[in-house]
């Protein structure tokens, strides 16, 4: 069972997660790998939002739906839990609705095995 959601903190960690596999699409750009010496029953996840992107209250507000659907995703999907994941938000986060951002992120998540 998950126990919560931990992000990311050291820059060695977000280093040799760029350097593995990632997966892109029109919302985001999801990069994964299995780290070292990271908990089994914690998901190990980040979200990145680009200073360009807007203002503080955009970047949060995209943080906090990427944080909501990643609550619904663990309970609704099968998340590999070895692996640490980085997303990075794209511009048209913003402009689209939630349901259809939820929808791809939940079938990017689905291709990770």
């Amino acid at each position: 069972m998950l126990n919560k959601i931990v992000s990311l903190s050291k820059n060695d960690d977000f280093k040799s997660l760029l350097a593995g596999k990632k997966i892109s699409n029109k919302y985001f750009t999801v990069f994964f790998r299995k780290l070292i010496n990271k908990g089994k029953n914690n998901l190990n996840i980040s979200f990145v939002v680009k200073r360009k992107l807007g203002n503080a209250v955009k970047r949060n507000r995209i943080k906090r739906i990427l944080k909501n659907i990643m609550k619904d995703a663990t309970k609704k999907i099968s998340l590999n839990f070895n692996y640490s994941y980085l997303v990075i938000a794209k511009e048209s986060v913003l402009k689209d609705e939630y349901k259809n951002i939820k929808k791809t992120l939940f079938t990017d998540f689905k291709k990770i095995k």
